[in-house]
């Protein structure tokens, strides 16, 4: 499901509390990081990363791409070297899972 522009305006705003905890750096993407990736999405659903200056590979949109892609995640934002990636997470009860804006359905009236 892709996410409309409300939903992720409703993320970015979550984004802006939490810390960066994956960092991108001179090793790029391997498969320690999209496996940190992916448990640190099954358990938060929402989290932040970075590609750090030693990283001449990836520039952020293009690792954040890669590492969506690798994790079955979205990407919400990126902005200068910073990125936020969003899976719902299925470990959860429903209640505790981030309770996304719905989009109204576009359809006949009455």
């Amino acid at each position: 499901m892709e996410l409309t522009s409300k939903q992720r305006a409703q993320l970015r705003g979550l984004a802006n509390t939490i810390d960066t905890i994956i960092h991108i750096g001179k090793d790029g993407i391997g498969e320690n990081l999209v496996k940190q990736a992916d448990e640190a999405l099954e358990a938060r659903e929402l989290i932040k990363g970075r590609v750090l200056d030693n990283n001449i590979e990836y520039d952020a949109r293009l690792a954040a791409a890669e590492l969506a892609k690798a994790t079955r995640s979205q990407v919400v934002q990126v902005i200068g070297a910073k990125f936020v990636l969003y899976r719902e997470t299925h470990s959860k009860p429903r209640e505790k899972r981030i309770q996304l804006v719905k989009s109204k359905k576009i359809g006949k009236q009455g």
